[in-house]
């Protein structure tokens, strides 16, 4: 039996339409305080961290040819596991109503049809995307990829080269750098539980993983710097204005409407995969489509203009979670995979989730989510040590 696996190419295209996103660009804004030279510091390092747990997460699932959920399970054990299938729905869910919200809301600066209107439009072309399927996206994703990175070449030419008023912002310290690495991470943090969805079709897991990881690191980072460019050298926070008045136009709804078709497809898909992990009866794809359809009336009926606060609860929930993985999988070799619920590795879940929160209130200058993990990994070792725990046959 000849099962279709996506190649190296295909999995990095997904991940280059994952980062042309608005949020990214959108989150790059918030970096105009730190002045140029120490916001791009604070977004390469933060990518950094980011990058290196996206890829372990990466690994485990391509490896194991599991979902990223599939994967919580030999951590967590097979019950266990739903308390992260559930959250982890929830928060695409969110992402694909705050994304297609976005998405609207600068299209309409562009072309003034209604927000509405646009959300039904961007909403239809993500369920478009759906029924195409993961493997057969390959030749559109690179139609729509090579148009949306052009144009992104076309954003950073008027933003940095433009006629703006040039006048760069310097460092007034109302933003630390701790908080911006972290805004840095928070973005690469939100893929964790995702992208094992895409690496575990994969023809060479390896490479597969690492040009997902690399391609979205240096895509995402190249958006950061548009966005922090635009606030920083037009004083212009809203992207959409700065593509009308660069005289772009449909140029600009193109860039808008495609980046984030291709970013929340992912969102529905991997809700769909996740639903799967919850229930045999639910399809992957019916989900998907629901998933869409839900986020298309949250978009249109609810304002989500401020989502810093949503990524930090994903933070709180994801980032001690991948850290048990990385310890159970690279440095323990445990697997739970047949137990109901791994109740040790739940408390330690529920100690990292908590220091996350704490952490939160401490300016440190890696920001909080590296020394998070950092510290649910060790206590994984140290716990092993204290209850050693036979690890099952991989």
């Amino acid at each position: 039996m000849n099962e279709k696996r996506t190649s190296v190419f295909s999995n990095g295209l997904i991940w280059f339409g994952a980062g042309v996103s608005l949020a990214e660009i959108l989150t790059g804004t918030y970096f105009a305080p730190l002045g140029f030279g120490r916001a791009m510091a604070a977004i390469l390092l933060g990518h950094l961290i980011g990058g290196l747990m996206m890829f372990a997460a990466g690994m485990i699932g391509a490896k194991e040819r599991k979902s990223a959920m599939e994967t919580v399970k030999m951590s967590f054990g097979e019950k266990g596991s739903l308390l992260f299938a559930v959250l982890n729905v929830l928060q695409l869910v969110g992402w694909t109503a705050i994304m297609i919200y976005d998405g609207a809301l600068a299209a309409d600066g562009v072309l003034h049809t209604g927000n509405w209107v646009w959300a039904v439009i961007i909403g239809a072309l993500i369920i478009v995307w759906i029924f195409i399927g993961l493997t057969n996206l390959g030749k559109l994703n690179t139609v729509a990829m090579t148009a949306l990175f052009i144009l992104s070449l076309v954003l950073f030419k008027v933003i940095f080269f433009g006629s703006g008023s040039m006048t760069p912002i310097v460092d007034d310290g109302s933003l630390t750098f701790g908080a911006a690495v972290e805004l840095a991470v928070a973005m690469p943090l939100s893929w964790l539980p995702l992208i094992s969805d895409y690496t575990r079709e994969a023809e060479k897991p390896f490479q597969a993983t690492l040009a997902s990881t690399l391609t979205y690191g240096v895509v995402s980072c190249w958006m950061y710097v548009i966005g922090m460019g635009a606030a920083i050298y037009t004083g212009e926070y809203d992207i959409a204005q700065i593509m009308v008045k660069a005289g772009l136009g449909i140029a600009a709804l193109v860039i808008l409407v495609l980046s984030t078709v291709t970013t929340t497809f992912l969102d529905a898909w991997s809700a769909g995969i996740s639903a799967e992990s919850l229930s045999s009866k639910l399809n992957g794809k019916w989900t998907a489509v629901v998933v869409s359809v839900v986020g298309i009336a949250g978009a249109i009926l609810f304002p989500m203009d401020d989502i810093t606060g949503f990524l930090y609860l994903i933070g709180s929930v994801f980032a001690p979670m991948i850290a048990v993985q990385i310890a159970d999988h690279f440095l323990l070799r445990r697997d739970s995979f047949g137990v109901g619920f791994d109740v040790r590795n739940l408390i330690i879940w529920l100690v990292g989730f908590i220091l996350y929160r704490l952490l939160m209130n401490v300016d440190i200058v890696v920001g909080y989510t590296l020394v998070d993990m950092v510290i649910t990994v060790a206590l994984c070792l140290i716990v092993d040590r204290l209850i050693p725990k036979k690890a099952a046959a991989r």
